[in-house]
């Protein structure tokens, strides 16, 4: 079993795949400053707190534990405010990658699994995407992970180091049985805020943008259950331990719903009526952004089990509903 530092792994995601991690057997370290995580969400390895922009502390972690691989999940990842503080995010998400980086070559580390974003398309002519449609960011995070993207990719090229960069969609839902779920503070995701909105933790929900060209004029969006993705990075450490080489994949389902399509699914699972106001669109939204995952389900054998939109509102409320406030 691999011995596996991940970072921001009280997070969302990163608790979610520190999770799968821990059943599979695999010895982990957590490395998460608990700005945006929880220590009731480790429950598998060893919980550090602590930066990862801290040269000294990674160094000593990455030593003493001889860490084979290193899932990086540490970032911001709201994206208006990236538009309003970029440096917060380029200090973050790229110069804290970069020192990570730095770290992993100096102690010899063979695997880096990285979380990098959809986003990084920007907004693409034809709203779908492969792995070879253009790189066009339109804000601050976007670019901070491309950053980061190049950067790992020319270390590996330079090192025996060797990556898989993993660009998310739109993830959502919660561990079936209720252990860990989204709990992050003041979210943004659609299914987490109009399930918040289905328990009484908001007065509402608003679409912004009700004029695409789309079906019934609102966005359309790739969302995939985060055991699927976890499971994407359990099946992508196994890769590079066979000797995969470097690659860069899209993790989605090939298929998108609109806003409203999400929005009455949430109405349906919650048996209730939601709040909902209409928004002029946002900027920088594109119209529809949907994953081509051809690649991913070939390199790394890869098929999804949560591929069901009703199944990805019923965990997400399932956890809203969870007494822990």
């Amino acid at each position: 079993m691999n011995r596996v530092l991940v970072t921001g792994g009280a997070g969302y995601i990163g608790s979610h795949v520190a999770r799968q991690l821990g059943e599979a057997g695999h010895d982990l370290v957590i490395l998460d400053n608990l700005s945006k995580g929880f220590r009731d969400a480790v429950l598998y390895g060893e919980l550090v707190v602590g930066d990862t922009g801290d040269r000294d502390l990674v160094s000593e972690l990455l030593r003493r534990h001889r860490i084979d691989s290193v899932m990086h999940f540490a970032a911001h990842t709201v994206v208006p405010e990236s538009v309003a503080n970029p440096l917060k995010y380029y200090a973050n998400n790229t110069c804290c990658t970069r020192s990570l980086i730095e770290c992993c070559v100096a102690a010899g580390v063979r695997n880096f699994i990285f979380s990098s974003t959809a986003a990084v398309y920007g907004i693409p002519a034809t709203g779908s995407c492969d792995e070879d449609t253009s790189t066009m960011p339109i804000n601050p995070y976007g670019m901070s992970k491309l950053m980061s993207e190049h950067m790992l990719r020319d270390v590996c090229t330079a090192s025996a180091m060797r990556h898989v960069i993993l660009r998310y969609f739109n993830v959502a839902g919660c561990d079936p049985h209720g252990r860990i779920g989204q709990s992050t503070r003041e979210a943004t995701l659609l299914i987490k805020v109009a399930c918040e909105a289905a328990v009484g933790r908001r007065e509402g929900i608003a679409i912004f943008g009700t004029d695409y060209p789309t079906p019934d004029g609102t966005g359309l969006r790739d969302y995939i259950h985060v055991e699927d993705l976890a499971d994407a990075h359990l099946r992508a450490l196994g890769y590079l331990e066979t000797g995969g080489s470097s690659a860069t994949l899209n993790c989605g389902y090939g298929h998108g719903y609109s806003v409203r399509e999400v929005l009455d699914m949430v109405e349906k699972v919650a048996g209730l009526k939601l709040n909902i106001r209409e928004e002029p669109r946002r900027p920088g939204d594109p119209p529809g952004l949907i994953a081509v995952a051809d690649r991913i389900r070939h390199i790394l054998d890869w098929a999804p089990r949560y591929d069901d939109l009703q199944a990805i509102v019923r965990s997400a409320l399932a956890w809203e509903r969870t007494p822990r406030y």
